[in-house]
């Protein structure tokens, strides 16, 4: 065996089992952490298989395994990234623009979400983005008591607020042009960590279930292990498939959209992606474009249409901000579409919050 075969074969082992490691149901973070760069673990097994061709013609049975297990790595990864490319279907259909211009625009949600990172320094970036795109909604992450103070310029143009401003990078400040109500700042499973829940009143009258997350990640400096993550975003999920009405739930989930918790979120609590069918829309590591995947999340109801979805540019922090504009058009064909849970998910989403809780 020459030193290239054997240097392919551990490259081969690694790639293979940083593919399927995370199909584990273990919670610790150096399982969990394999959900992430299923993009990234993509390219290399591609990579893997060119190098095996060009470099090793061997037709023993013992090494044509490994490429093999390449190309298995490879397909499964692309089953999981396909949905968030044009390839798939879209969850959530565009906006109908016929007619009804009046009535779309005071449907119409317009929200910016970012991770500004706590101890960035460009809040003026942050304040001109705002100022730019007049989101009716603001809701931002990070954000602690010298964020607040520094915001306050915008509080003129978004008269209703929930603040919740932490010194723990968990902090949370919501502003609004819409009118609030039932405003709660909850702590579900972590007493330092918040999440937010509010109803948005639109100029139409109708009323909106917003909730805003942003749960703690399995990762050797923050949590050793995913569970309290997951039971936060299942908790949110199972009360969002008790609402009748439209609901919004948007923020940083630490988590990526194709993940086995993500997915089962959606299972429970019947909301859609608007990226399913568009894009990745990757939004960390704003800095290193090699490491980079969709944590900041969107998920909508039936009730709503699509009208814009953009990345936006970065304000010096790890992560990009998200403009979404959602049209409230319920359709009672799509109703029938939105995800429903399957086998034991319902158990499962019980054990995961028992154990947090």
């Amino acid at each position: 065996m020459t030193t290239t075969t054997l240097v392919l074969l551990v490259y081969t082992g690694f790639l293979v089992l940083a593919s399927f490691i995370h199909l584990i149901r273990l919670d610790y973070w150096w399982v969990r952490i394999w959900d992430f760069p299923h993009l990234q673990l993509t390219a290399l097994t591609v990579l893997g298989l060119v190098a095996w061709l060009l470099a090793d013609q061997s037709t023993q049975w013992p090494l044509t395994i490994a490429p093999v297990g390449l190309l298995a790595a490879s397909i499964y990864q692309g089953w999981l990234i396909r949905p968030y490319t044009p390839l798939a279907k879209k969850q959530v259909r565009a906006v109908r623009r016929k007619g009804g211009g009046s009535q779309v625009e005071e449907n119409t949600l317009r929200l910016l979400t970012a991770n500004v990172f706590m101890e960035n320094t460009h809040v003026p970036d942050v304040k001109r983005l705002i100022e730019k795109h007049q989101p009716d909604v603001v809701l931002l992450l990070e954000t602690n008591e010298a964020w607040r103070q520094q915001l306050e310029a915008i509080e003129q143009n978004y008269p209703h607020r929930l603040l919740c401003p932490l010194e723990n990078t968990y902090g949370m400040l919501l502003y609004s042009r819409l009118p609030l109500h039932n405003p709660q700042i909850r702590f579900l499973i972590q007493d330092d960590i918040p999440s937010m829940y509010v109803q948005l009143e639109l100029p139409s009258g109708q009323q909106i279930h917003f909730y805003g997350v942003h749960p703690m990640p399995p990762s050797p400096t923050e949590h050793y292990r995913s569970t309290e993550r997951d039971a936060e975003l299942l908790l949110v999920g199972k009360e969002c498939r008790k609402h009748t009405g439209p609901i919004v739930v948007a923020g940083d989930l630490n988590d990526v959209a194709w993940s086995h918790t993500t997915r089962l979120f959606q299972r429970v609590s019947g909301l859609l992606d608007p990226r399913v069918g568009r894009g990745l829309y990757s939004t960390f590591h704003a800095h290193y474009f090699f490491l980079r995947w969709p944590l900041d999340h969107v998920f909508v109801s039936h009730h709503f249409r699509l009208k814009q979805l953009r990345r936006l540019p970065n304000c010096g922090s790890d992560h990009f901000p998200i403009l979404v504009s959602l049209t409230y058009q319920p359709d009672p064909a799509t109703a029938t579409e939105e995800p429903k849970p399957e086998g034991d998910d319902l158990k499962e989403a019980r054990d995961i919050i028992d154990r947090a809780t």
